[in-house]
């Protein structure tokens, strides 16, 4: 156990990559893909306003305005305050990330689940993970078309789930990263027919009026139909079991740069899963 906890500057990315406004779906899409991360904050006049995230992104498919898709008035926290605070608000909001601000509102560091879970890993919390277990899993079979798995994780309000064969075998887990990473931009052309009628001009017949049709561009994110669960999840798991420590499954989520992790029995069969900010808890219980 450690002797006393840090403060959210001992452990934040400095270094934060992040959107302004104004700015496009397009742009964050390829920030999000090529980073190979989350989200991030999107800033105006240096100052933060709102975060964007891969959700955000999959959840309004054809918005290309960052000024749209972004989730508005974010939670942050200042500098100077403590872990314990961080976990506190990324547990309690249901978050994955804080930006961090000094006293004016400017931003200085990012701080997520993950930046607390590797300081968790530190901790030597001896106690076993079955208490934090997820009790709701949503599992995939691994035939699924990706655009069936990206709107069950949707419905299911999931960030990963185990993907099953069809002898309900685990043989993977997807994540929206895996999803996201997997999407393309397709741009196509719509057809809007008007009337140049006037619809109170009782001479004007039905079959004389003047059509005009206009023709505009939508350009949206698609997943591709070719494509299922096992094409795109990760096959090489990382796992634990009921009795594995609190800072041993912090370490191996550290390490294996992981948000969930399936909880397997002896003979490999799942159990459940451990969600990064489940592990938030032990933390926030500390003296």
């Amino acid at each position: 156990m450690i002797a006393k906890i840090p403060n959210v500057e001992d452990i934040m990315v400095k270094d934060v990559t992040f959107a302004t406004l104004p700015g496009s779906r397009d742009e964050v899409l390829n920030i999000l893909k090529n980073k190979n991360i989350s989200g991030v904050p999107v800033l105006k006049d240096s100052k933060v306003v709102g975060i964007v995230s891969r959700t955000n992104i999959l959840k309004n498919p054809e918005e290309e305005q960052l000024a749209l898709l972004m989730s508005r008035s974010p939670v942050t926290i200042q500098v100077g305050e403590s872990l314990k605070k961080a976990a506190q608000l990324l547990y309690e909001k249901d978050i994955h990330r804080l930006p961090v601000i000094d006293k004016d509102g400017y931003l200085k560091g990012l701080i997520t689940t993950a930046d607390v879970i590797g300081a968790i890993a530190d901790f030597e919390i001896e106690a076993p993970i079955q208490n934090y277990i997820s009790p709701r899993v949503f599992v995939i079979w691994s035939d699924t078309p990706l655009p069936v798995v990206s709107r069950q994780m949707d419905l299911s309000d999931v960030k990963a789930c185990p993907v099953l064969d069809s002898n309900a075998n685990l043989v993977g887990i997807i994540s929206d990263r895996d999803v996201v990473g997997s999407s393309i931009i397709e741009d196509r052309v719509e057809k809007s027919d008007m009337s140049a009628g006037d619809d109170d001009d009782s001479w004007t017949w039905e079959s004389m009026r003047d059509t005009m049709s206009i023709y505009y561009s939508v350009s949206s994110v698609k997943l591709p139909m070719d494509k299922c669960a096992k094409d795109i999840m990760v096959s090489d798991l990382i796992t634990a079991t009921k009795i594995t420590s609190v800072s041993v499954c912090a370490r191996k989520m550290k390490r294996a740069k992981i948000d969930q992790m399936p909880i397997v029995d002896a003979s490999g069969k799942l159990e459940g899963m451990l969600v990064n900010r489940d592990l938030l808890l032990p933390l926030i219980n500390m003296e």
